[in-house]
């Protein structure tokens, strides 16, 4: 029997007795940020991967607490610990002055949650597993009461960031578990305040790009390779949505590598087993954190015992992979649809508390430069690769992003344009995954192979001019005498891999700063 499907819902209206908050409009705003879960996530991961219990059973109490979970109709409880983190646009109590010129944040509230992620705690304590969710996903809406009119909405369809303005933190949850299958556990909401003041109290936090970033409207000026950022430029990195044709999908591959970079220098400077000093940092995540009633001092004493190894790792990362990036619906606008086969196998490798990478985590080992003609003995569903337009053509990156995934390699799923044209398909790799890149330029017949130290485990294809689509691969046997990259997983999840090349992940370690 067909379903009918869901009409899409009316974008929330103001609240009343809330003047001067603006509900997400019709039209596109221009100046829309994206706001800051990383400060979130590092309460998340980085406050659960501690010894310092009289720390956090102290500062339990500092948190403010909201009505997050509850409900009937819910995932099955699968014995895991599952965080929702969301960024909201909340800039109460901070002067104009600062937003305006320290923050480049001026505008209006448009009260959402602009930026969104899941973070799951392995029951064994070895391991966490960080989803970036697109916030202009459209997707279903549990029915639920109105909060301007009070009156009784039914079930439709609209963007996810929207559930926080029509029915607050309990739809925001409800929406996420119908559409993802997980069940959230605790929900924590941050702002600006707790994110600046998280990274000054680290001293700061080291970010790196091969090539300078500058975005005028979030004030973003970086130059290639690595410079250390307070709080008030952290922001700026995370804000940053105008660098290049990525927008909001390329900001969440940033916000990942941020979230990355802080784990590991916080592991690094021993933050986590400094008493002291984890008080000093914990102080300023949690005076401006939200959290659900259930996420007690007790509860984060559970999370230190449990987790206190975590490094980044044993910390993967991943973002939905999505269909279509610019799917117009009336009344909401420009909007993004899932990839639905790729979206269930994410959620179920995340339900089952599997590693999302399918790879152990071993130093990569460098060798000589791999030749284009020659077959890699990596399969292509242990690439990760990143897809990036060079030929100028509208929708070339998201086919050839699809024509790679449908021959097996680990795509984003979320193609951008490159930094300059292109009339020749490249193949950027950093040095220490020189067989990956042999596997995946056999793919691009007359591909050239660019090393890129410092780039990680991502492979990049730069679509030129030349693009003639994707050729069949078979993978060489390795020889033993020659290294061949990171060691290849072991059996079972390279089965795993191959079978399903629709999750792509990377660790921490691949993605923070080599």
């Amino acid at each position: 029997m067909r379903r009918t499907p869901r009409p899409a819902l009316p974008p929330p209206r103001r609240r009343a007795g809330a003047p001067g908050r603006r509900a997400v409009p019709v039209r596109r705003r221009h100046r829309r940020w994206g706001r800051l879960t990383a400060g979130a996530v590092s309460l998340a991961v980085l406050a659960t991967s501690c010894g310092g219990w009289v720390v956090l059973h102290g500062l339990g109490d500092a948190i403010q607490r909201v009505d997050a979970i509850g409900g009937t109709e819910r995932p099955a409880d699968d014995g895991l610990t599952t965080f929702l983190v969301v960024g909201t646009d909340d800039r109460e109590g901070i002067p104009e002055d600062t937003l305006k010129n320290v923050l480049h944040a001026g505008g209006e509230s448009c009260h959402c949650t602009d930026t969104m992620m899941i973070v799951q705690l392995s029951g064994d304590g070895g391991r966490a597993s960080v989803v970036s969710i697109p916030r202009d996903s459209y997707v279903d809406i549990p029915a639920h009461e109105d909060r301007a009119t009070h009156r009784q909405v039914p079930a439709g369809k609209g963007k996810i960031n929207a559930a926080y303005g029509m029915g607050g933190a309990p739809l925001t949850v409800r929406t996420v578990e119908q559409n993802t299958g997980l069940r959230i556990d605790h929900y924590l909401q941050v702002d600006f305040l707790s994110f600046v003041g998280t990274v000054d109290a680290l001293g700061g936090v080291e970010v790196c790009t091969a090539k300078p970033l500058k975005d005028d409207y979030s004030g973003l000026d970086l130059p290639a390779g690595t410079t250390r950022l307070d709080g008030a430029g952290a922001l700026r990195y995370v804000r940053a949505r105008h660098v290049d044709g990525s927008s909001d999908l390329g900001r969440m591959h940033r916000q990942q590598r941020f979230v990355a970079q802080l784990l590991h220098q916080a592991t690094a400077q021993d933050v986590l087993l400094d008493p002291a000093r984890l008080s000093t940092v914990l102080g300023s995540v949690l005076k401006s954190v939200k959290a659900d009633k259930g996420l007690s001092g007790d509860a984060l004493l559970e999370f230190a015992t449990r987790l206190k190894d975590l490094s980044a790792s044993s910390a993967d990362f991943a973002t939905v992979p999505v269909s279509v990036v610019d799917h117009q619906v009336p009344g909401w606008g420009s909007t993004v649809l899932w990839d639905t086969k790729g979206a269930k196998a994410l959620f179920d490798a995340v339900r089952h508390g599997r590693s999302l990478t399918g790879r152990p985590e071993q130093a990569p080992v460098v060798s000589a430069a791999p030749s284009a003609s020659a077959a890699g003995t990596v399969p292509p569903g242990q690439i990760r690769v990143q897809v990036l337009n060079g030929a100028g053509a509208t929708g070339l990156g998201s086919r050839v992003d699809t024509d790679l995934r449908t021959a097996g390699f680990a795509t984003t799923g979320t193609p951008a344009n490159a930094d300059g044209p292109a009339g020749r398909t490249a193949v950027r790799y950093d040095p220490r995954w020189d067989e990956s890149a042999r596997t995946l330029a056999a793919a691009l017949p007359g591909a050239e192979l660019v090393r890129t130290p410092g780039l990680g485990a991502t492979l990049q294809v730069v679509v030129g001019a030349d693009y003639r689509g994707v050729a069949g691969v078979s993978t060489a046997t390795p020889s033993p005498a020659r290294s061949s990259g990171p060691a290849a997983p072991s059996a079972a999840p390279a089965a795993a891999a191959a079978s399903d090349p629709t999750v792509s992940a990377a660790t921490g370690s691949d993605i923070s700063c080599p």
